[in-house]
């Protein structure tokens, strides 16, 4: 059984990430003198002063994620990010110090992104996020590049980590995946099918979206809020955008849509994506190992859906 990162390895894994990402910047020329850990959780985020460049290393990955899949999906969030920043969009954007695509080193495989002054004085509103998050869409339709179909639901992450519970009835117990598993075989097909999706939900439309709830990605800036963490942009229905966020959110989201000229939220769309995402944190609990602390995170999640129907109320 895989035994539980202690602390002292993720002090070297973030240390680790941290020298991988000034070494990376250096090579690249920037002047990095005083390197500050800004966030570590699932990635490691440094700012590369006085260079006003941040890193993104991520250091916590599903088990089938390799380097090169990782810098795959780190190049669709950069040229997404540039692409939204060259028409105005308020997002974080890539660094225009060094050239737009992943660096690997030393194992890692990393982004830069400009600094931006982080406000610090308020809290959240994720209400008003909700409603951001249709601009955010309003302003992703004309996207032309390609992006793939739901990637962001990683349906071999959620069928690998299935199986790997079986394993691991410290993290779930028996009752508790057998339910999952069979979740996810009334679900699995219409994540890794779009038709499938569209067979089930006609009429409803596909367009780019951020992929990873918006409304939890809206950086404060002194200067104004800005979108951010697109790593998991794709292709699918608004409505995974909105995942699990509740009834004040959602309303707040129709209110954007409607005042964009955009569809509102369809609610037979958002009991699927709510059942996916659910599924996708039973999965999660294979990163617990990796990260320990993850494992409070999830807790209130989990009894969250074992309160919910099956599959979200669909029956396949």
């Amino acid at each position: 059984m895989t035994e539980f990162a202690s602390p002292q390895h993720i002090a070297h894994r973030t240390s680790a990430a941290v020298d991988a990402a000034v070494g990376a910047g250096r090579d690249l020329g920037l002047t990095v003198t005083d390197s500050r850990v800004l966030h570590d959780l699932f990635s490691v985020v440094v700012h590369l002063a006085p260079a006003p460049v941040v890193a993104r290393i991520p250091t916590v990955l599903p088990h089938n994620t390799g380097l090169d899949s990782l810098a795959h999906r780190q190049q669709a969030e950069l040229d997404v990010t540039r692409w939204l920043a060259d028409r105005g969009t308020p997002v974080i954007p890539p660094s225009p110090l060094v050239p737009r695509e992943p660096v690997q080193r030393d194992g890692f495989s990393m982004t830069f992104w400009q600094f931006v002054e982080e406000d610090r004085d308020g809290e959240p509103d994720y209400v008003a996020n909700s409603e951001l998050a249709a601009d955010l869409h309003a302003a992703l339709r004309a996207y032309p590049g390609r992006l793939s179909f739901l990637s962001s639901a990683e349906p071999q992450f959620v069928a690998e980590s299935l199986a790997l519970l079986e394993k691991r009835p410290d993290l779930i117990g028996p009752a508790d995946l057998d339910r999952a598993s069979r979740e996810w075989q009334v679900l699995e097909p219409l994540v890794s099918s779009r038709a499938a999706f569209e067979g089930v939900f006609p009429g409803v439309d596909l367009q780019p979206i951020h992929g990873d709830s918006p409304p939890a990605n809206i950086f404060a800036g002194v200067d104004g809020h800005l979108f951010a963490d697109f790593e998991l942009v794709t292709l699918g229905p608004v409505e995974w955008d909105l995942a699990a966020v509740g009834p004040d959110f959602e309303a707040a989201y129709n209110r954007g849509a409607q005042r964009n000229g955009l569809r509102t939220l369809n609610e037979e769309v958002l009991k699927f994506v709510n059942a996916v995402g659910m599924l996708r944190v039973i999965a999660t609990l294979t990163l617990v190992p990796q990260l320990p602390v993850l494992e409070e995170y999830l807790k209130p999640a989990v009894a969250h859906w074992q309160a919910m129907p099956f599959a979200g109320g669909m029956t396949g």
